[in-house]
């Protein structure tokens, strides 16, 4: 696990330092568990909620904003679904071992780590969105962090579903 960043950091190494912490902490929610666990589907309402689910989301939303939005680097398959396709496809992964979706999940931020290392905290997305202007590498930052946590609060409840595991 990562630690808490220097409180007396600047911007950079606190925005990337807490960052890193909640993506740190992902592989410890899902430690020790069973791949039929990782895929139990506990929400009636929300069945794409698993722990390999949101562990394939966190991947993607890491490729999605720095990767496609940040540098605007053409998707060559990385985004699952296609126009028309379903909002939340990158979830379906009944048939994917946890062990990958993390694996792949550690490589992405890597990648989002080493294009982070090479912009400014200013620099603007290249692809903008329609529906909004272009986000600063600071604000992406932030909306990560926020992200990941949110996540990482729903892989603790799944978690504690499934084996009453806390914390």
């Amino acid at each position: 696990m990562t630690g808490r960043p220097p409180l007396t950091g600047d911007e950079r190494t606190q925005l990337i330092g807490w960052l890193d912490l909640q993506r740190s902490l992902v592989r410890g929610k899902c430690e020790g568990l069973t791949e039929e666990a990782a895929h139990r589907k506990l929400l009636p309402t929300s069945p794409l909620t698993t722990v390999a689910g949101l562990v394939s989301h966190l991947r993607w939303v890491e490729y999605s904003w720095f990767s496609e939005n940040l540098i605007n680097t053409p998707d060559t398959g990385q985004t699952p679904f296609t126009e028309g396709g379903h909002p939340d496809a990158e979830m379906f992964v009944d048939d994917v071992p946890l062990a990958v979706l993390l694996d792949n999940y550690d490589a992405e931020c890597a990648r989002s780590n080493e294009i982070i290392a090479r912009h400014s905290l200013d620099a603007v997305e290249q692809a903008v969105l329609p529906m909004r202007g272009p986000a600063s590498l600071r604000f992406i930052l932030c909306h990560m962090i926020e992200e990941t946590a949110r996540h990482l609060g729903h892989l603790d409840i799944l978690r504690e579903l499934l084996d009453g595991k806390t914390g």
